[in-house]
């Protein structure tokens, strides 16, 4: 790996290609439309390569709308859990569809919407979800998002009538089995309203670049779905496919310290800042060259480190790593997989340096997207 000023993320195109042309390949065999969500992925330099497979994005703020339509160069395909009346002007001038969480939202705004000629879509709650981390569940009892099947069949006709679309999210990196199961909860709960509707979006959470991704499976189900519905226009709006395992974050360490018998690498990144994920959802990322063990597998063991994030916070760092040598400082240390739900989700808490965004060319070119400097800080706080 040519030598570059650590830390940094690296995507690597010919890695985002390989993805793209899958998702491509399941478009045109089930007539299903994906698009990318920007919650997941925006590094707005690298949509040139997205516009040669897709043609559209999904955003869930009045920005991500706005780097939809003057980026991505096409409007959005926009859902929030609540709209505002100042910035809802610029929702409508940068999106193609607007989807409203709740009834309420959907009476107030959608008069403005149809004027707008925008396409009005409705959130559903199937209250039935595949997903098992806590954090990441929409349908959990008591979920602020979407309308259940009681509520919609229960709602004034007039109040329904501007909706074309039915919009649900219930996955998280999820395989085409449990979209099955989800397919089938709509069509139970659901079953009378899809028939009078132009389109429906299933969310994000389609892991269909995974390696052990059932994609036959997939491009079967959504043709047989699409039989049943012929007049439903499908959409997929993953995030995560699009770039997973596309690139790395590569830090170095910057020390090691030892206490109550446990040895810390101190790096030159922060868990808190640069990868929230990894305490939040909790889960381990891979390190290039290391095996992750539990606690009770590192006692007894040679070389093994927590590896600790260059803030304060107390808990910065992960635990335990076990490599095949003595980590020294000034070592590189390279976390796999690290461009989905990171370069999106970083802050810049304690004013830790933000990792430069780093574009590896099919050609081998190593373009530098963007380096942070102090003023991108202190911008941030003025």
């Amino acid at each position: 790996m040519e030598k570059l000023p650590t830390p940094y993320y690296i995507l690597h195109e010919s890695l985002l290609r390989r993805n793209l042309s899958l998702i491509r390949r399941i478009m045109d065999a089930t007539g299903v439309e994906f698009i990318l969500a920007f919650k997941a992925f925006a590094l707005w330099k690298t949509f040139p390569v997205f516009r040669e497979y897709i043609s559209a994005t999904t955003a869930s703020s009045p920005d991500e709308a706005r780097l939809a339509f003057e980026e991505f160069g096409s409007p959005a395909h926009t859902y929030s859990p609540a709209y505002e009346e100042k910035t809802f002007p610029d929702i409508l001038r940068c999106s193609s569809h607007v989807t409203f969480n709740s009834l309420s939202q959907l009476q107030r705004f959608s008069l403005a919407a149809r004027e707008a000629g925008v396409s009005i879509g409705l959130r559903i709650n199937p209250e039935h979800s595949e997903v098992e981390t806590a954090i990441y569940n929409p349908c959990a009892p008591g979920s602020r998002f979407g309308v259940t099947a009681t509520q919609l069949n229960a709602a004034p006709a007039e109040v329904l009538a501007p909706v074309e679309g039915l919009h649900c999210h219930c996955h998280c990196e999820s395989s085409s089995y449990e979209l099955e199961r989800t397919l089938a909860v709509l069509e139970e709960r659901f079953g009378p309203w899809l028939d009078k509707m132009k389109w429906l979006n299933l969310g994000g959470g389609h892991l269909v670049t995974r390696k052990d991704y059932d994609v036959a499976h997939l491009i079967g189900l959504l043709t047989a779905f699409r039989q049943r519905h012929p007049g439903l226009h499908v959409i997929l709006e993953p995030g995560s496919a699009f770039a997973w395992q596309t690139g790395e974050l590569v830090a170095q360490v910057v020390d090691i310290v030892e206490n109550a018998g446990l040895r810390t690498a101190v790096l030159n990144v922060s868990f808190t800042c640069h990868m929230p994920d990894c305490l939040e959802m909790p889960y381990f990322p891979e390190v290039r060259g290391a095996v992750h063990v539990s606690e009770a597998e590192a006692q007894g063991l040679s070389h093994v480190y927590r590896l600790g994030g260059n803030s304060c916070l107390s808990g910065d760092w992960l635990a335990s790593w076990r490599f095949d040598h003595e980590l020294q400082v000034g070592e590189t240390l390279v976390f796999e997989d690290m461009i989905h739900y990171t370069t999106v989700k970083t802050c810049t808490f304690n004013g830790i340096h933000h990792p430069s965004l780093v574009f590896e060319r099919a050609d081998g070119r190593k373009e530098i997207l963007r380096e942070y400097r102090y003023e991108d800080y202190r911008e941030r706080m003025d």
